[in-house]
């Protein structure tokens, strides 16, 4: 093994010690805003029957990645299993599985690792952490939590370094009942040719719609409704305005008004109703969210969801639910890749502890275990090298305190220095405090705030 070539593996995201650091401040800060709404942290198996993957997500399918038995012999006749590609499809199953003992409705959190077979590329992984939560009742769900899902989610993202951002907003209903009202009967084809506007543009669009059995002139009214935004509810009038009437289209446009009123009451212009939002996946049914970087739009979504109403269903019971999943791995590796968020350390310590000599390390060790139980986070240096260099190895982790216990004999107490302005003070590590701001690393965004 000593002798062997390490291969770099594409698609599988690890980060430094100062990106883990960034990492791990994002995910406090998304489990405590989950939290604060209610949500109960939950977590599922890695794996699920390949049948149930398949058959929940579209062309998703293509994506499993199958698991098996190295050692299992080959008549083995084991149910095909998969890793999960999304944390939704294992939490309908959950759902299922103990709706007798969940109380409902049941507002769910978690933070997980998902699998994807894609062609990695920038901000694309295999492997990668996506943080969900979903709220599902039984029969019935009330509209309102379609409102508070991206509210949620809102509240998480003003707390983090990411700079402003934009959750546009839509309503399956709305482009299915416009597709009937114009005659197009395919309502999923034609989803999934006009959610790839983005990527490949309006002629192509055009061009796809009418090999898929569109008229020019339906073609050109798909794009007319694709092509409406508005950040209130100027939208219904725009839809309107075209001259579409369907029963399933005023229900959409009367389900997303409701969305974008309460969004505006609680953070106006953050919810953006933007009608070409249609999501790849197609267990949605109603509202559906999509989250883009104002500034970095090129880097597409990376946080979304939406509603969907049987998903989770037993044959004779119903859980209807709505979600939105925020992908941790492709924001965290866009953001940190470029620069744009920094960890201000690569260590959780804030003080690296100097030893004088190694007779001498049993005192400096002790001077950091009274830290530790006052909830200071220290190091201790690894060897009893001049102080000048035990210095630089704090600097080059970021560490911003030195520490240096007194000497025997030399009548002199404990002194802690500020390595980044040179200040050194007398200091008891019974009651020294490291100042607030210095006791955990710092995560901030350059030039986003």
């Amino acid at each position: 093994m000593s002798n062997a070539k390490v291969t770099p593996i594409s698609g599988f995201l690890e980060f430094l010690p100062e990106g883990r650091i960034v990492e791990q401040h994002f995910l406090g800060v998304i489990r405590r805003t989950f939290e604060l709404h209610g949500f109960a942290s939950i977590e599922t198996r890695a794996v699920e029957p390949v049948e149930r993957l398949a058959g929940k997500g579209g062309d998703v399918d293509k994506e499993i990645y199958g698991v098996v038995r190295l050692s299992a012999p080959a008549e083995t006749s084991e149910a095909a299993l998969g890793l999960h590609f999304d944390l939704t499809v294992p939490f309908a199953r959950y759902v299922l599985e103990n709706a007798g003992k969940l109380a409902f409705p049941f507002k769910r959190y978690q933070i997980q690792k998902v699998w994807r077979g894609e062609r990695p590329q920038e901000g694309r992984y295999r492997e990668f952490t996506q943080c969900d939560i979903d709220v599902v009742d039984v029969g019935h769900l009330a509209a309102h939590f379609e409102a508070e899902m991206p509210l949620v989610v809102a509240d998480a993202f003003a707390q983090l370094p990411i700079g402003p951002f934009v959750i546009q907003v839509n309503n399956r209903k709305i482009p299915e009942g416009f597709y009937r009202g114009i005659g197009l009967t395919d309502i999923a084809g034609t989803l999934r040719i006009v959610d790839k506007l983005d990527k490949i543009g309006p002629v192509k669009v055009t061009a796809a719609l009418q090999e898929a059995g569109a008229t020019i002139e339906q073609a050109q009214q798909c794009l007319a409704l694709a092509a409406i935004r508005s950040a209130d509810e100027s939208f219904v009038a725009q839809v309107e305005a075209l001259g579409v009437q369907h029963p399933v289209l005023q229900e959409g446009l009367a389900e997303l008004a409701a969305v974008i009123r309460a969004g505006n009451a609680v953070r106006p212009g953050v919810l953006v109703a933007d009608l070409k939002i249609a999501r790849g996946l197609d267990y949605y049914t109603g509202t559906v969210y999509e989250t883009q970087l104002v500034g970095h739009e090129e880097w597409g979504s990376f946080c979304s969801g939406g509603r969907y109403d049987a998903l989770a269903s037993d044959g004779r019971t119903t859980y209807p639910g709505v979600g939105i999943s925020i992908g941790l791995s492709r924001l965290l590796g866009l953001l940190v890749g470029k620069g744009l968020v920094t960890a201000s350390r690569s260590t959780p310590a804030a003080v690296l502890v100097a030893v004088t000599s190694e007779d001498d390390r049993p005192q400096s060790m002790a001077v950091a275990a009274t830290l530790r139980t006052r909830g200071i986070p220290c190091d201790v240096a690894p060897s009893a090298a001049k102080f000048g260099k035990q210095i630089r190895y704090a600097e080059r982790r970021g560490i911003p305190y030195v520490w240096f216990p007194s000497t025997e004999g030399s009548g002199d107490g404990d002194s802690v220095k500020d390595i980044r302005s040179g200040e050194q003070h007398p200091a008891s590590p019974e009651t020294w405090n490291c100042p607030a701001v210095d006791l955990v690393p710092q995560v901030t965004g350059v030039n986003r705030g």
